[in-house]
């Protein structure tokens, strides 16, 4: 299968690209690499789609949010977040549709916030839960077989810089993460958030 996987320059969109290119052709894109794509920009998307052709899966690694106590947070915060990490993965979803083969796929990313808060983690909970909602419903409308899921992983044991903000989470192997990546798109599963950690 051709899979394209977006964010692949970042630690988790890596362990994916790692584990899928065992079986399959990875095409590699991000904000800055040779093939490049701004998820806040459909014009982008359909660009890339042009470039590289149909596909039989995408994943998505993307999405930054804004980590700061809630009574500090602004509305231009919480615009950011849902901007950058909900609306880039909708919009991938929703212009890339046409150029997902039949029965192929979509694979967003999420976060363990979604259902275990830390401190100054109110805008990612909210933005993860948000894609988790979005991958439900979307699953019932996505033409032509095409299945879509997401990867909710905890901290990364190798992101050790932010594993002080995660006190008593289990962290999770960038290996481990990249078979969640393979499961959603080998497998036959849809409208489903897959936790890791």
């Amino acid at each position: 299968m051709k899979v394209l996987v977006i964010g692949a320059s970042g630690r988790l969109g890596a362990a994916a690209a790692s584990a899928l290119s065992q079986h399959h052709e990875v095409i590699e894109a991000s904000r800055s690499g040779e093939v490049q794509v701004d998820l806040s920009d459909t014009a982008s998307i359909a660009s890339m789609f042009e470039r590289i052709g149909r596909v039989d899966a995408v994943i998505a690694c993307t999405g930054a949010v804004p980590f700061k106590p809630l009574a500090g947070l602004s509305p231009d915060d919480f615009r950011a977040g849902i901007n950058d990490k909900v609306l880039g993965q909708v919009n991938l979803v929703q212009t890339g549709t046409p150029y997902v083969n039949d029965g192929g796929s979509f694979t967003l990313t999420t976060g363990v916030l979604a259902r275990e808060p830390i401190v100054t983690g109110v805008v990612a909970s909210l933005a993860n839960g948000a894609l988790e909602s979005f991958v439900m419903a979307a699953a019932a409308e996505l033409p032509r077989g095409i299945r879509i899921n997401a990867v909710s992983p905890s901290v990364l044991e190798e992101a050790t810089d932010y594993h002080s903000y995660f006190p008593g989470f289990v962290r999770i192997s960038s290996e481990d993460a990249g078979q969640a990546y393979v499961k959603s798109v080998d497998g036959i599963q849809t409208g489903r958030v897959i936790p890791l950690g």
